[in-house]
């Protein structure tokens, strides 16, 4: 038999399969397959050989298939995109063996081959899941919190860098505990390093909205970061937060600091001064610039009680009021 004539034969086999796969005929399509496999070699009838079997969930067989797949088309130097698909296909085996190591070996090898945004998208999915599980894996509590101590231990000696290694050991070991990230804060706060500060601060409360040492440490790092406004914000929401009262000496002396800070930093300020002072606030310029918010403002100068009544009624209109009142364009309010 010619060559051609094998090829006809063996695509005609193909064919077959293909009808069978697609009516999940998936024993008929096999017999096709490897039937066209033998009467020609084409390691496209390996490839759809390996589908079969990864929808039957044989994927031990898919992978092996495939490996024969590469294989023989290294010697034929068949086409690139043909050995990219069989070492795709063991990438997504492996996946749905739970292996992903394996997994992003092959889809990195098939990406090699030939880049394609279904194996790209895979490589994806396999590396996201493979960092997922191996930071759940790392966690352990009781290693966290001999992490924090070690890092309490170089706090109190002044070696703020090495403190910092250990309270981030901490987070890791146990991302849901809030003082790894106020630790961290305060660590940061010594080196200057006030972004990173306030990231961990308003990390720790939004791990624990009720942890009251996350919004002191807030606005200890706005303080640092003269943002006195917001550092007085925080300092309030610690007071709300202090139910237990646990906390009162601390709260105290931050709130004595923060509206010296204020006053200090206001005295002498022209109206207008103080109004462009405010609008450098992005939050002052998205309330300002809410038309309902502004109705309510052009209300209240007709009517002042009218603004207590909706701070009263609506939560966020209490909220929006507050932070004008200490950025100090509106001069009268509840405090």
């Amino acid at each position: 038999m010619s060559t051609d004539e094998s090829k006809s034969r063996a695509d005609a086999l193909k064919v077959k399969g293909n009808e069978h796969y697609k009516a999940r005929r998936f024993d008929e399509a096999r017999a096709a397959y490897e039937q066209a496999w033998e009467t020609h070699k084409d390691i496209t009838y390996l490839n759809n050989l390996a589908a079969v079997y990864f929808e039957q969930g044989e994927y031990d067989k898919a992978i092996e298939t495939c490996e024969k797949a590469v294989e023989e088309g290294r010697e034929v130097r068949a086409d690139f995109k043909l050995i990219a698909k069989a070492l795709g296909r063991i990438g997504t085996s492996y996946m749905r063996k739970d292996d992903y190591d394996s997994a992003i070996k092959y889809l990195q090898k098939s990406l090699l081959e030939h880049r394609t945004p279904d194996i790209l998208s895979k490589l994806k999915e396999a590396e996201r899941t493979k960092s997922e599980r191996d930071r759940l894996a790392y966690i352990d509590p009781a290693k966290a919190d001999a992490a924090r101590e070690e890092g309490n231990v170089a706090f109190k000696a002044g070696d703020y860098v090495t403190s910092v290694t250990h309270y981030s050991e901490s987070i890791k070991r146990n991302p849901e505990d809030a003082r790894g990230y106020t630790n961290r804060a305060a660590a940061y706060t010594k080196l200057m390093a006030l972004p990173e500060a306030l990231k961990d601060a308003e990390k720790a409360i939004e791990v624990d909205p009720k942890f009251v040492k996350g919004y002191i440490r807030k606005s200890n790092v706005l303080y640092a970061m003269k943002d006195f406004d917001k550092a007085y914000a925080a300092i309030e929401e610690a007071m709300e937060k202090d139910e237990s009262n646990a906390h009162t000496k601390e709260i105290s002396q931050q709130f004595s600091k923060v509206t010296s800070a204020l006053s200090s930093s206001r005295a002498g300020e022209t109206d207008e001064q103080t109004y462009a002072r405010a609008m450098r606030d992005p939050e002052v310029q998205q309330i300002m610039s809410d038309p309902v918010f502004q109705s309510i403002l052009q209300q209240a100068q007709q009517d002042p009680k009218s603004l207590q009544q909706h701070m009263v009624q609506n939560e966020g209109v209490r909220k929006k009021v507050e932070v004008l009142v200490r950025a100090g364009i509106i001069k009268t309010g509840p405090r």
